[in-house]
């Protein structure tokens, strides 16, 4: 966060955080550039090299999204797709004004995915990583707003920023700036809130809702837009929504024989669903909910990367006193079981037969630990079970 914003992550919270944008400049900024995260030797080789494919990368010019057929071709003898990135065609694109988007680089590229977890982690977030990339005097994209917060990391040239105040505040993901195309046309014409040049090393907080156009000027102009998805309480309602489904007093039918389209038709059934609904509010668990937004965060979020030759041999070589440690951003939970315990994976769970919660909870804690230090006296199966979790990619090398 100091490295993006030159604050704390409790001031950025506590000022800033899905309330207003804040720019910074180089000189503001411990590291004064974005070289260590992306350059464009870096892009070029991504473009060329890497075997991009779409979705992962975009072109656009004036606004219009261009077809992938203009700027992809085939993979030659070997590689039977069709979308493959062609350098060339990206060129002529490029020259001709086309923006290009580099898309899910924390997924493509070893430093950004360190620095977008890193920054996931602080914000309590799931974080995505793109690069834009404009050529001289271009503009990639019309006036408009995003449904997530967005750092701006300028790595290239400058680019001019003109935003302004929120047509739609706090957007969620089903309330796009297409659905206000009038709203943030009108909302841009107007004077900015902000007009400002990003140069390089410079960077640029916006919260997700605030109408915003960026434009190339004299040279080619590059920078990484890190999209924070924020989890809201709209979300929490879901969750909500969710757990009220497992009382029986809402899931029952609504009457046969009436029109229930008709107000007077419905009016006892509303105060009924109503009074059920308060009920089951007070009943409400609220680790329930937290458990369904750890489960949210899980689906929006990945671990760290891991060897899968390198994880075998761990496991075959593995001894009571090597040393291992819960997977790096892999959220798990432990729960009593007859017989055994179960370990809830984000898209799965695994029962462990024979051995009890608080053994699988330690192995699995997030501590560096050893199968000898396990609370069990049987030091072989104790083995066997961190074997276990490292052929699962549950947990690492320490």
């Amino acid at each position: 966060m100091r490295r993006i914003t030159a604050l704390s992550v409790d001031a950025f919270a506590t000022e800033y955080w899905d309330r207003a944008p804040l720019v910074c400049r180089a000189a503001q900024l411990p590291a004064r550039d974005f070289d260590d995260l992306l350059t464009p030797e870096a892009i070029d080789e991504l473009l060329s090299r890497r075997g991009v494919r779409t979705p992962f990368l975009r072109m656009t010019r004036g606004g219009n999204v261009l077809p992938a057929s203009r700027y992809t071709r085939g993979g030659g003898a070997g590689a039977e797709i069709a979308d493959q990135v062609a350098d060339d065609k990206v060129l002529a694109e490029f020259a001709a004004g086309a923006t290009f988007v580099l898309q899910g680089l924390h997924r493509l590229w070893p430093p950004i995915r360190t620095f977008a977890d890193a920054l996931a982690a602080q914000l309590g977030h799931p974080v995505q990583v793109n690069a834009y990339v404009t050529p001289p005097m271009s503009q990639g994209f019309a006036a408009h707003y995003d449904v997530h917060d967005v750092f701006v990391l300028q790595f290239l040239g400058r680019k001019r920023w003109r935003i302004h105040e929120p047509v739609w505040s706090a957007p969620l993901r089903s309330q796009p700036w297409e659905q206000r195309k009038a709203e943030v046309a009108t909302r841009a014409a107007e004077p900015p809130l902000l007009d400002t040049t990003l140069e390089r090393g410079d960077a640029l907080y916006l919260p997700r809702g605030y109408v915003h156009a960026a434009a190339s000027l004299g040279e080619i102009s590059g920078h990484l837009t890190i999209g924070v998805h924020p989890v809201t309480r709209s979300a929490l309602v879901d969750q909500v929504i969710d757990e009220l489904a497992n009382d029986p007093a809402l899931r029952a039918s609504l009457p046969a024989g009436r029109d229930l389209g008709d107000v007077a038709a419905l009016e006892d059934e509303i105060a009924a669903t109503i009074a059920a609904m308060r009920a089951a509010l007070d009943r409400l668990d609220p680790a329930a909910i937290a458990r369904g937004i750890g489960r949210h965060l899980a689906s929006a979020t990945r671990p760290a990367p891991l060897g899968p030759l390198a994880q075998f041999a761990a496991a075959e070589a593995l001894t009571p006193q090597t040393a291992v440690r819960l997977r790096p951003g892999l959220r798990v939970r432990v729960r009593d079981a007859d017989g055994g315990a179960l370990l809830e994976l984000p898209d799965d769970e695994q029962r462990f037969e024979g051995v009890d919660a608080e053994t699988l909870r330690a192995a699995t804690s997030g501590e560096t630990v050893c199968a000898a230090a396990l609370p069990v006296t049987d030091v072989a199966r104790a083995t066997a079970l961190v074997a276990r979790l490292l052929r699962a990619g549950i947990v690492v090398p320490a």
